[in-house]
């Protein structure tokens, strides 16, 4: 175990300019406004937040660049965006309006070498790679891409090894087969996924109370995201910090 700190990352999934939060990526409801969410995150001890506008890849267009402004003007944690994101000016774009980090998903499985083009130019530190795993009928760990929609025919382990061999600089696993359950992160997948690779990994999907995220680190990872709880106040996040550093995990109070 490292005694960096660990992170708690609540993430605003984006549609329609609104958040939204959903059950194994369908079923989508609204929870509020991107911009009162976001300062409400930053005030409550949230150690990083995720924007991911979650049908830009599908709908074919850019994350919405003045949101991202407005709530960065507003935010003095690292934000990270993701969605939409294809070129290299759209990294650009995103950093100068104000983003620290941007998540890069469908277009990395698209064309892998622009996860190394994109670490040479803006640095690895500001370059995620999200990959949303699903098991296969043979148990085997799909990754899929728009979104959850489409199996892009790689295995997670294969993909893992050649995001970090590229040169990303860090991995936003999201387990489809638990996202939005509450029932607990997917252990069994993420020790998996860190076997494949020494990258920081953030894990997403699953989290349902503040024994979830303890068991979480306790398995290992650097950072987790959650949603649900966070969005519908079921955990307040310093009341989780307490209760992880009483645990004996390394969080920042």
């Amino acid at each position: 175990m490292t005694n960096l700190a660990k992170r708690i990352i609540p993430c605003l999934d984006i549609k329609n300019a609104r958040v939204v939060k959903g059950v194994n990526f369908v079923g989508l409801q609204d929870a509020g406004d991107p911009l009162e969410v976001a300062k409400q995150y930053n005030d409550s001890g949230a150690d990083e937040l995720v924007f991911l506008d979650i049908n830009a890849t599908f709908e074919e267009r850019k994350t919405t660049l003045n949101l991202i402004e407005s709530i960065a003007r507003e935010v003095f944690i690292p934000l990270s965006v993701g969605g939409g994101i294809s070129t290299l000016q759209d990294i650009s774009n995103l950093l100068n309006a104000g983003c620290d980090k941007v998540s890069l998903n469908s277009a990395a499985l698209k064309n892998p070498s622009f996860i190394q083009e994109a670490a040479q130019t803006f640095g690895s530190q500001c370059i995620i790679v999200a990959i949303d795993v699903k098991r296969r009928e043979d148990l085997s760990f799909g990754v899929f891409l728009s979104g959850g929609r489409v199996d892009s025919g790689r295995d997670m382990q294969e993909w893992l090894a050649e995001v970090e061999s590229l040169g990303a600089g860090e991995i936003l696993l999201t387990s489809m087969d638990t996202d939005g359950t509450k029932a607990g992160f997917d252990l069994e997948t993420l020790q998996i996924a860190m076997q494949a690779c020494k990258l920081p990994l953030i894990a997403s999907g699953g989290a349902g109370s503040m024994k979830d995220i303890l068991e979480v680190f306790e398995a290992g990872v650097d950072a987790a995201l959650a949603a649900s709880i966070f969005h519908y106040q079921e955990v307040e996040i310093m009341e989780l910090k307490r209760y992880l550093h009483e645990h004996g995990i390394c969080v920042r109070l």
